[in-house]
């Protein structure tokens, strides 16, 4: 149904235990659900506690060793499968600097991903580089968590001004604001004017101990905190994704 991507051009914003939390979420609801973890660093793989099966795996998929489907490896929860990240994803932009037609090879894969499930999950290194542009043209949605600071809003400000200048569409892009502290006043003001415009989501993430407790425990916030305030805040932002992508 959907293909989404969970990117921002900075890092630390929660983008990681979004898409791992929505995912979940995903799954829980029904669909068939793929979680592509192509961050070098892997830490979406590392909350579900899978490993790559084979070495330099992320590269196999890029230069098409390897189908998206049989990389993936199932999770101990109902619908959901996980493609873990290794260190060779960090060679995406070599790869496709070498490759012709690259964005629409990468499109390929995604779409013949899309006849084993319902939703195809992404969590994306920061940054811009020609793996994004791949991500950008071939994913129905790139949804981007922001804190609700200057220098946070000015690096969504760049990638709409990324994709206006390269032709791809803006009303693709979505956005939620997470890591909220409602102690400070800034957070607020940022708050208020962007949902003034209706670019943001209405519901959003605070900054809260349960979610940075996901590396603690190697979960998804709902199997240790379930009945939590973070758990409930990740079903309210899931209900608008449902709503509007899938």
């Amino acid at each position: 149904m959907a293909i989404i991507a969970f990117y921002n051009l900075k890092g630390g914003v929660g983008k990681t235990a979004s898409s791992v939390n929505i995912a979940y979420l995903a799954a829980a609801n029904g669909y068939k659900t793929l979680l592509w973890d192509i961050d070098p660093q892997g830490a979406a793989s590392y909350y579900y506690n899978i490993e790559p099966a084979t070495k330099n795996g992320s590269k196999k998929l890029l230069t098409e060793e390897v189908i998206l489907s049989e990389a993936a490896i199932a999770s101990d929860f109902i619908n959901l499968s996980v493609v873990p990240a290794d260190i060779s994803a960090r060679n995406a932009d070599i790869i496709f600097s070498e490759t012709k037609q690259y964005k629409k090879k990468f499109k390929t894969l995604l779409q013949n991903a899309q006849k084993h499930f319902d939703v195809i999950i992404i969590d994306c290194p920061p940054g811009i580089s020609l793996l994004h542009d791949a991500l950008f043209a071939a994913v129905d949605w790139v949804l981007m968590p922001n804190i609700p600071t200057t220098l946070s809003i000015k690096s969504f400000e760049k990638v709409c001004e990324y994709f206006e200048a390269n032709e791809l569409s803006t009303a693709k892009i979505k956005c939620f604001f997470s890591m909220v502290d409602h102690r400070k006043n800034l957070h607020h003001e940022v708050m208020n004017e962007f949902y003034k415009q209706k670019i943001f989501f209405k519901n959003y993430l605070p900054y809260l101990s349960d979610i940075e407790k996901m590396g603690v425990n190697q979960q998804p916030v709902f199997e240790f905190a379930n009945s939590s305030y973070a758990a409930q805040c990740y079903r309210d932002v899931f209900a608008e994704i449902k709503k509007h992508c899938l």
